[in-house]
């Protein structure tokens, strides 16, 4: 009979080991294991289904194994969101006119909160860092100031659309909930209309009347929007904006 040994730090153990029979990956101290490598496995789970346990099993380690490297679940979330914040890409720099810029520099963000609505909450927490994100808001500052801007401008229109971007991302992921609760915006309008008089609430009637035969405003209108009062307060024709807008798939 042959024998495998473990060997922990004051105590050595023997456990057989049957004829035949694979040798089980020893957890914990054996793994070189790291906050980069810890990272990128919750990043591969998502923070959705984030456990300590969850990235303790992908990495091959103990949970004690874990905790020589992160403080707890929350610095876990933390280090999960830093890492996922820095996947989200930049736009190319194209030469591509300021606003086309921002459009996909948002269309960007928005989606990957709404794929990952655990990044939107670590986000509002103040969970990503300052250094996670510094060579995205510099790449922003540069791009802009070359075409007219001063860096506080710069800044400003780029807070306004990222509040957009962040606005249409809480709807999107509150509506989709609701929705799979069974409980849509609209459907729950018309329930409440139904248990008022006929004369009561019009003009949320008349709001729901028009959503019947026109569709609500998308995000790309709604930016479209913000772009071209940006344009506008600094002076500059807006009208080119909205086409290129139109015309960018």
């Amino acid at each position: 009979m042959s024998y495998i040994y473990e060997i922990d730090t004051e105590i050595r153990t023997e456990t057989p080991l049957r004829q035949g029979e694979p040798e089980k990956r020893r957890v914990g101290r054996p793994a070189r294991i790291n906050r980069q490598l810890i990272a990128e496995a919750a990043h591969e789970i998502g923070l959705a289904d984030l456990t300590l346990r969850a990235v303790a099993d992908k990495l091959g380690v103990s949970i004690t194994g874990l905790y020589h490297h992160i403080a707890d679940k929350d610095d876990l979330m933390r280090l999960a969101a830093e890492y996922s914040s820095t996947r989200v890409p930049l736009p190319e720099d194209r030469g591509q006119h300021w606003a086309l810029w921002l459009l996909e520099w948002a269309a960007y963000s928005r989606e990957a909160f709404v794929a990952e609505p655990g990044l939107l909450g670590q986000y509002l927490e103040g969970a990503i860092s300052a250094e996670a994100i510094a060579d995205k808001i510099d790449a922003m500052l540069g791009l802009m100031v070359r075409q007219g801007f001063s860096v506080s401008e710069a800044q400003a229109a780029f807070d306004l659309v990222n509040s957009t971007a962040l606005g249409s991302a809480v709807q999107a992921i509150r509506e989709e909930r609701a929705a799979r609760a069974g409980r849509a915006p609209l459907a729950e309008h018309h329930r409440v209309l139904a248990q008022h008089d006929p004369t009561e609430l019009p003009y949320l009637r008349l709001l729901l009347a028009e959503r019947a035969t026109h569709a609500a405003p998308s995000f790309r209108d709604q930016l479209c929007t913000v772009l071209i009062g940006i344009a506008a307060e600094r002076g500059e024709p807006w009208e080119p904006i909205a086409v290129m807008i139109d015309l960018e798939p």
